[in-house]
């Protein structure tokens, strides 16, 4: 059954007390990357890039997931050309994920809920990131064909390279202990919106200045890594989601079964 798209905004933006909260608000796909999620999430940051009124932006959820990876349903019924289409979605993430490093506020991810693929990107790009206990992560591109090619570039500088080989290479889902050893995410937090607050409390002792300098050079390195490697990342990811392999993968995905190679070994 095909789920009609809502007229409701797929990203919600408020601004209370010097902080604009973001809240990525798609629940009937989980919070799919999808390009009316890319371009309302694009528009978001850019409102806060330019209300001097706004100290740093909170990234959020509603749902038990905060972001489901790409949208495959999209991905998977394109009518452009497979390679076409997939160009175009790839491009939209990297300007999305440079958009996140550049944007000369700090980002705090607030998340409670499940967080896959392409999502883990969006988190990776963050600057602060607190989860609170019912968030689960996992790289499950390697389970559909895929690769983790747009988001290695902003999780490759985060996570310890014992673990990007583990998780990259597995798929498997971990929890938030796990994600605050292998620098993920900041915080491990009973409390996500507790723990939150706690940070927003200390930005917001900073100068706008002072934290956009700050942002600027603790992201020179990622952002010069993220300039060399995008473009390459960028065709790597558009050839697979062309492949027969991929197109088995997230067939499979949607119609909850096996991949074929899952089956035969």
């Amino acid at each position: 059954m095909t789920i009609p798209e809502t007229s409701a905004p797929y990203v919600r933006y408020e601004v209370v007390g010097g902080f604009a909260t973001v809240t990525l608000d798609s629940p009937h796909n989980r919070n799919a990357i999808s390009a009316r999620l890319v371009g309302e999430l694009r528009q978001a940051l850019a409102d806060a890039a330019a209300d001097d009124g706004v100290r740093a932006v909170v990234l959020t959820h509603t749902g038990n997931t905060f972001c489901a990876g790409a949208d495959l349903s999209e991905a998977s019924a394109s009518a452009a050309d497979p390679a076409v289409a997939a160009s175009q979605r790839t491009q939209g993430m990297v300007d999305l994920l440079r958009a996140f490093l550049e944007l000369p506020k700090p980002i705090v991810a607030r998340i409670d809920g499940h967080v896959r693929a392409g999502g883990m990107g969006i988190v990776g790009a963050c600057d602060l990131v607190v989860a609170g206990p019912r968030s689960t992560f996992a790289l499950t591109e390697v389970r559909l064909g895929l690769a983790a090619s747009i988001i290695s570039l902003t999780l490759l500088p985060r996570m310890d390279p014992r673990s990007v080989s583990r998780y990259f290479l597995t798929g498997e889902k971990f929890g938030t202990e796990e994600a605050a050893r292998v620098g993920l995410i900041t915080v491990a937090a009973q409390d996500a919106a507790a723990s939150t607050a706690e940070l927003l409390a200390e930005l917001r002792k900073g100068s706008p200045q002072g934290l956009a300098e700050s942002k600027a050079m603790v992201n020179a390195a990622v952002l010069a890594d993220f300039d060399e490697s995008a473009d390459r990342m960028a065709a790597q990811s558009a050839r697979l989601f062309g492949t027969p392999e991929a197109m088995e993968g997230m067939m499979a995905f949607l119609q909850k079964r096996p991949a074929n190679w899952a089956v035969t070994g």
